[in-house]
């Protein structure tokens, strides 16, 4: 079983936290996903798909028909599993009535971010917090009942108060998923720029720590797992797709900037779109490939398995590893960031808190 990634990277507009620009040509739009289903052609690959993945991007920038007809393409190329999880990301504002219909889509990811309104005009959102909630009653009218929401956090100037806000507002619209991530200054985009120019203050580092253990209390106290370092869910309703990442599944990338894994290669597609089309047109695969050798495979095992509940499976280790798991892990463990119990290491609550240097202490260099 494998799964189906399938990178969308079309924006209604300009992101200011990614920076990112894309047109929304009806034409770039039709040949994008021609080269999706071209892309299956090439690289003639044909496992049984358990997970579809349409995002990476903004699937609902697509029209109704082009959905239709990637779909009908992947279900004609792949063996897709009757309980299949596919998810679909989607702009709060995109969704409209009907926007399903003969889609296979049972599971949808919105990006909410957050509640308040001028937040949402900070990072330049078209959405309003009131269409939010307008699109979870459309979702769940036309037969989905498996919604995730993904929250942010730590805008300049946010407060606890006003970070308990978004977490009040989401829990009434009870989503079968919640991702939350702290706002990141990424070097190159324009968020940063603004930082490094003194036009916004990033929050001290107490009141981000503060804000995660409001978010792992108050959402766990509303019964959901803390299945990974960002992610919660109701019971049974774990991101299957994203769960194949950190358990070491393979997986199809598709489309430009999408990478794929079969346990011993990964392999990733050029960025840029054009370039991403016109070489599918010329019936080349526009793509790298590096062959992952034993430790590469352990540092994947290290940084991604602990980024979930469960931890590492100490029988997964490679065999010449486990010692040198063990020993560096020995200091952590004695002092409670690292936890030892039925085979499994993992992070403690206060160990995901250094998790980066937990993780770059286990890791062979």
């Amino acid at each position: 079983m494998a799964g189906l990634y399938i990178h969308i990277p079309f924006c209604a507009s300009r992101c200011i936290y990614c920076g990112f620009y894309s047109t929304t040509r009806i034409g770039l739009h039709d040949r994008y996903v021609d080269a999706l289903c071209r892309e299956m052609e090439l690289l003639n690959e044909h496992p049984t798909i358990s997970t579809i993945y349409l995002g990476g991007g903004t699937p609902s920038q697509l029209s109704h028909e082009q959905l239709s007809r990637l779909f009908s393409y992947i279900y004609k190329v792949y063996d897709v599993g009757s309980d299949a999880e596919i998810t679909m990301e989607c702009n709060p504002d995109d969704i409209q009535e009907g926007m399903f219909d003969g889609l296979p889509v049972n599971r949808v990811s919105m990006g909410a971010q957050t509640f308040d309104d001028s937040r949402l005009r900070f990072i330049h959102r078209r959405h309003t917090a009131q269409q939010v909630d307008q699109a979870m009653e459309l979702i769940h009218r036309q037969g989905i009942h498996n919604v995730s929401i993904d929250l942010m956090f730590g805008f300049p100037e946010e407060t606890l108060a006003g970070w308990q806000q978004d977490i009040d507002h989401t829990l009434r619209l009870h989503p079968e998923h919640i991702s939350a991530y702290g706002l990141m200054y990424e070097e190159g985009t324009p968020l940063y720029q603004m930082l490094e120019q003194g036009q916004v203050k990033d929050i001290d580092e107490e009141l981000s720590l503060n804000m995660y253990d409001t978010l792992i209390d108050r959402l766990t106290a509303a019964g959901y797992e803390h299945y990974e370092f960002s992610n919660f869910a109701l019971p049974g309703f774990r991101s299957r797709h994203n769960s194949s990442y950190w358990h070491n599944i393979p997986y199809i990338g598709l489309g430009a900037s999408a990478h794929s894994y079969n346990l011993s290669t990964r392999r990733w597609n050029v960025s840029d779109i054009q370039r991403y089309i016109n070489s599918i047109e010329q019936g080349i695969l526009p793509s790298e490939e590096e062959i992952l050798d034993e430790v590469t495979q352990y540092n994947d095992l290290v940084t991604t398995a602990l980024r979930t509940c469960e931890g590492i499976d100490l029988s997964a280790v490679i065999p010449t590893y486990l010692d040198f798991l063990l020993s560096n892990a020995k200091p952590y463990l004695e002092r409670g960031l690292l936890l030892l119990s039925d085979n499994h290491l993992r992070l403690s609550r206060d160990g995901i808190k250094i998790s980066n240097t937990v993780m770059s202490d286990l890791m062979k260099v």
